[in-house]
């Protein structure tokens, strides 16, 4: 698995799978899911209101992962996943290994090759991003699922030097 790291907005990443840094209402929010919802179009929210209406009437649990269309993307599906709230008090690095793992999961099961993440939990979330880098990329390096490629999509500077650091730490 090829797995590369770049600082961009990731509803342009021309993936199968976009992963959405969800909250657990699938409805919509700020930072990356706001911007997904927006890029993609209305088709995504009608898909996500259809999972609460059926599979998730209480909301997608923390750490795991469920597709729907991409709408608008230039992706096939995005893979909605909820990550953890950070706590100085418990530990949620399971939770937010998890995220990552169930995505790739659900990405192998669609049949998709390649799939782009965001730094997950590390915004309105407060996980600290040098702890979430490499927890992510350990996921991802441990993951029973091998696609072509793995990209992380990071929003700015100071993430995407976090992730480039924890990436020479777990991939050597």
């Amino acid at each position: 698995m090829r797995v590369q790291l770049e600082q961009g907005d990731i509803t342009g990443s021309r993936v199968d799978a976009v992963v959405n840094a969800a909250n657990s209402s699938l409805l919509g929010g700020g930072g990356v899911d706001g911007a997904i919802h927006r890029a993609g179009g209305p088709e995504i929210l009608r898909a996500c209101r259809e999972l609460r209406a059926t599979d998730y009437p209480d909301g997608l649990p923390t750490g795991q992962a469920v597709a729907t269309t991409a709408g608008n993307l230039p992706a096939t599906w995005v893979i909605h996943t909820v990550g953890p709230t950070y706590s100085r008090s418990a530990d949620r690095s399971g939770l937010l290994a998890s995220a990552f793992t169930e995505s790739l999961r659900v990405a192998g099961e669609l049949g998709a090759t390649s799939a782009a993440f965001p730094a997950i939990s590390t915004g309105v979330y407060r996980y600290p991003v040098d702890e979430a880098a490499r927890i992510a990329l350990r996921a991802v390096r441990e993951s029973p699922v091998d696609l072509d490629e793995v990209r992380f999509v990071l929003f700015d500077e100071p993430t995407l030097r976090a992730f480039e650091s924890a990436y020479r730490d777990v991939f050597g």
